[in-house]
């Protein structure tokens, strides 16, 4: 029983440390999981789609998967009428349609900036109020049995 007493409270302790700070919230996977429900929920996993497609366009290698991936992720997020675009201003979305032709690992950085702030000022305040991130934090908690079963 302590071993899964444990599990319960280190579950309740990660999914607590998300409230730290959106890099932590990112970088764990069920954190991420978990926001990216919120935010489906509020019709925005745009936001959070666009920052991992950079993310993963910056590890690119290959000259022409760069070109397909920005291209990807241009038609897919920045152009206008994109099936899951981004709100970023018009200035943003200018420079990225004029460097798309040849682009390069650089080119969403300014994008990815604009839509981090906005998560980070906007929807991860309200994931941490939210019933998902309550519910998570709240269902993982045990009671601590150690106060009336001294031997656990």
């Amino acid at each position: 029983m302590p071993v899964i007493c444990c599990f319960y409270r280190s579950q309740t302790t990660e999914a607590m440390t998300w409230s730290e700070n959106m890099d932590t919230l990112l970088a764990n996977q069920a954190g991420l999981d978990a926001f990216r429900t919120f935010l489906k929920s509020e019709f925005s996993e745009e936001n959070v789609e666009f920052w991992l497609a950079c993310e993963d366009f910056k590890k690119t290698k290959n000259a022409e998967k760069i070109a397909s991936k920005a291209r990807m992720i241009y038609s897919e997020f920045i152009e206008a009428d994109a099936p899951k675009e981004i709100n970023i201003d018009f200035s943003t979305r200018d420079l990225i349609s004029k460097n798309i032709a040849e682009p390069t690992l650089k080119c969403f950085d300014e994008a990815q900036k604009l839509i981090y702030s906005l998560m980070a000022k906007d929807s991860f305040p309200r994931f941490l109020k939210s019933e998902v991130y309550k519910k998570l934090v709240n269902s993982q908690q045990v009671p601590n049995h150690k106060k009336w079963l001294p031997f656990l």
